[in-house]
């Protein structure tokens, strides 16, 4: 026989048991659809993650008041769930030791609080930073909308997020527009682009310090470090909280009263988390295609019980094992390509949706999915044939025309 034949006649074993075939088809469109799917996001996910890693500076070092476990890890006390110490506080003594640490471009203070802003009548609680402005614009890697960021000799200045442009007030902030903040006008000379800290405001330091409340001079928030290479940021990490211990008169982790964050660990404990959570995903997703190919295997095995006196009929007619075994694996093969080929379009219209509901634009199933998907669907069917097929074609004529 050619394939044409094997071909034909497994469409026929597929036509005459059209319910249970389905129902097994299920199981691997199912599976199909699930892994590939599941690729897709992780892929999309990853590749939207890089993209914001890329925009992101990792030669930035982090350090605030207060201290737990995590924080020295994962970032600030107050992300994490950590407590900061009432008592405290960051001084510019800190930045003198910090500027003994080699490998280090840029250091700054930064402050931040909650003030009401004013403007053309209206009034919203906002965030607001104050900077060094002498260093701020080297160390910032925000995109602009429109206007500068700030510079050395700006003091009643302040350039602030897209939204708080856009959509926080009736009437637009354009540039060098006055915003009011606790009586004092500020004017307006800068817009960040859509994204890049949309609802901040970011002003010279020595004005923010007049304006935020209990903000008092030459005390900070946090101590923003930029070293000179990303290769550099673990070692600068490890010096800065050696210089700061000793400086702090720290002689151990249970009195140490400050934390050292850096954006290169905490972009790397992301990265290794959705790989992680893909893997998981994907082996749960696999278990539906361990109960597609069960399924295809039962199916067959129940063909060839349904097919018996056909076989004999086959065998006496002079059909050869190797017919009979390559009819029924063309059969589960079969089973396993349209189980793929749905599978896959099943795939698509999730991916399409998870995209819409998480809001990635780049999530799409690769090419190379579609095909890996349909081959592994057909492997599986072929793989969860064998043993049926084998039995059939080992079955003498004379048993399988006697069989009842």
């Amino acid at each position: 026989m050619r394939n044409r034949t094997y071909l034909k006649m497994a469409l026929s074993i597929l036509y005459h048991s059209k319910l249970r075939s389905w129902l097994t088809i299920i199981g691997i469109v199912i599976g199909i659809g699930a892994v590939v799917t599941i690729i897709s996001l992780s892929n999309g996910l990853s590749a939207n993650m890089e993209s914001r890693l890329s925009d992101m500076d990792l030669t930035l070092i982090t350090i605030t008041p207060g201290y737990t476990k995590a924080s020295s890890t994962m970032g600030p006390p107050h992300m994490d769930g950590g407590t900061t110490s009432s008592d405290a506080e960051l001084t510019k003594k800190d930045i003198r030791a910090i500027k003994l640490v080699d490998n280090i471009d840029y250091i700054s203070g930064q402050i931040s609080g909650r003030e009401s802003v004013y403007y053309m009548g209206e009034s919203a609680t906002l965030s607001i930073t104050g900077v060094d402005p002498q260093v701020w614009q080297y160390m910032a890697t925000y995109d602009l909308e429109s206007g500068r960021l700030l510079d050395p000799t700006d003091k009643y200045v302040a350039v602030i997020g897209y939204k708080v442009a856009k959509e926080m007030y009736n009437d637009p902030i354009s540039l060098n527009r006055i915003i009011t903040i606790n009586g004092k006008s500020v004017r307006v000379v800068g817009v960040l682009a859509s994204g890049e800290d949309d609802n901040a405001i970011f002003m010279p330091i020595d004005a923010a310090v007049e304006l935020i409340e209990d903000a008092e001079p030459d005390v900070f928030d946090s101590i923003v470090v930029k070293a000179d290479d990303v290769d550099n940021v673990k070692t600068v990490k490890e010096k800065v909280e050696t210089k700061l211990m000793i400086s702090r008169n720290v002689m151990n982790e249970a009195d140490r009263d400050f934390s050292v964050s850096d954006s290169l660990s905490m972009a790397e404990t992301v990265t290794e988390m959705l790989s992680s959570m893909s893997l998981f995903l994907g082996a749960i997703a696999a278990v539906s295609l361990v109960v597609g190919s069960v399924g295809i295997a039962n199916t067959m095995f129940t063909s060839v019980l349904e097919k018996t006196k056909e076989i004999g009929t086959m065998k006496a007619i002079g059909a050869t094992n190797v017919d009979i075994m390559m009819i029924f694996l063309f059969n589960s093969a079969l089973v396993g390509f349209v189980g793929g080929v749905i599978g896959i379009i099943l795939s698509f219209i999730l991916t399409y949706l998870m995209g819409k509901l998480m809001n990635i634009s780049n999530i799409t199933v690769a090419p190379y999915l579609v095909i890996l998907g349909i081959s592994i669907a057909v492997v599986i069917g072929v793989i969860s044939g064998v043993v049926p097929a084998y039995n059939a074609s080992r079955m003498r004529p004379v048993d399988a025309l006697r069989y009842e």
